[in-house]
């Protein structure tokens, strides 16, 4: 990357949500890549989406997803003071392709991309290298496919759990288990077709090891649970979290503290499903259930970022390629 006739930026991937409650059906075409989603299985994601503020008509700033990551963006940007950074979403706007687009006449030639999601798994690290390759031809590209030992991302979880944690233990007087989750697959995601196993479980109970480490989280401390099953066809990876939080209860503790290690920023996943419907579920448990802020705007989190940019992090890079036009 050093020649004058070429120009670097980083690109960051991430997921993507919808704006408005009416672009469920589009958006879950997207994200299912055009399976048939049942009508019910709509109707209930935007009742969801509905709580935790998502409208018919857009709102005064952009869903959370898409709001923490651009910001993310531009706090990279800033931390890396000269290097451009770009953010594509392999689901909604702004997407991928038109990104590279845009980068494209930007004239960027070289392009780092980095994913949103630290443990790499076919069905989302896999998915965004597709469509980033898909549309960056004569583009050289260096794919970031895997970053879930990064000390700083341990450390930017560690930073926001540690007073929820302290206040919890004071609060109940033990102390409480730690659950750390991540975003289930699909059974079949994990054990491939070719006989080799996708590393996305192992990646993302190592991230909860590092983040314990920190804490000084003894094995009796902490669990990890898979949390936000599909909620149509075949089986996903557990244990869940409702089963988690029966053991949790029945092993006599008060309360619990749910840290999701494999989410970088708020969105359906935490402020649903975690702050809405594990807390309920808890609650009937007679169980008190505390979650960390996300890490949001963490400088921390950036300063992760800026060292996979910089190679002072060895990230496991999937492939440099220069697709050959046409």
């Amino acid at each position: 990357m050093t020649s004058a006739t070429t120009k670097a930026a980083v690109l960051l991937l991430a997921h993507g949500t919808l704006d408005v409650l009416g672009e469920m059906a589009e958006y879950l075409d997207r994200v299912t890549s055009g399976r048939t989603v049942p009508q019910e299985v709509i109707e209930e994601l935007q009742h969801r989406y509905a709580l935790i503020g998502l409208g018919e008509t857009p709102g005064a700033e952009p869903p959370p997803l898409t709001k923490w990551t651009l910001l993310q963006g531009r706090l990279l940007e800033q931390e890396l003071g000269g290097t451009p950074v770009y953010v594509g979403m392999r689901n909604w706007r702004p997407y991928i392709a038109d990104v590279v687009a845009q980068m494209r006449e930007d004239g960027v030639t070289q392009i780092k991309a980095i994913c949103l999601a630290p443990q790499n798994s076919r069905t989302s690290v896999g998915l965004y290298r597709k469509a980033l390759l898909a549309a960056a031809t004569g583009m050289e590209v260096e794919f970031v496919a895997g970053w879930a030992e990064h000390p700083l991302l341990a450390e930017a979880f560690a930073e926001r759990l540690r007073p929820v944690w302290d206040s919890a233990c004071a609060e109940t007087g033990e102390r409480v288990p730690v659950l750390f989750t991540a975003h289930s697959v699909p059974t079949r995601t994990v054990m491939m077709s070719d006989g080799q196993r996708d590393s996305y479980a192992d990646e993302s109970k190592r991230t909860a090891e590092l983040v314990a480490e920190r804490l000084g989280l003894g094995e009796r401390d902490w669990r990890f649970a898979f949390q936000s099953q599909g909620v149509s066809g075949g089986p996903w990876i557990g244990p869940t979290v409702e089963e988690t939080l029966k053991e949790i209860k029945a092993e006599g503790h008060a309360g619990v503290v749910l840290q999701p290690i494999g989410f970088l920023c708020d969105h359906v996943e935490i402020l649903y499903d975690i702050d809405i419907a594990f807390k309920a579920a808890a609650q009937e448990l007679g169980l008190k259930l505390w979650r960390p802020e996300s890490l949001n705007d963490s400088p921390t989190l950036v300063k992760a970022l800026a060292g996979i940019v910089s190679g002072s992090y060895k990230a496991t890079v999937d492939e440099v390629t220069t697709p050959v036009a046409g």
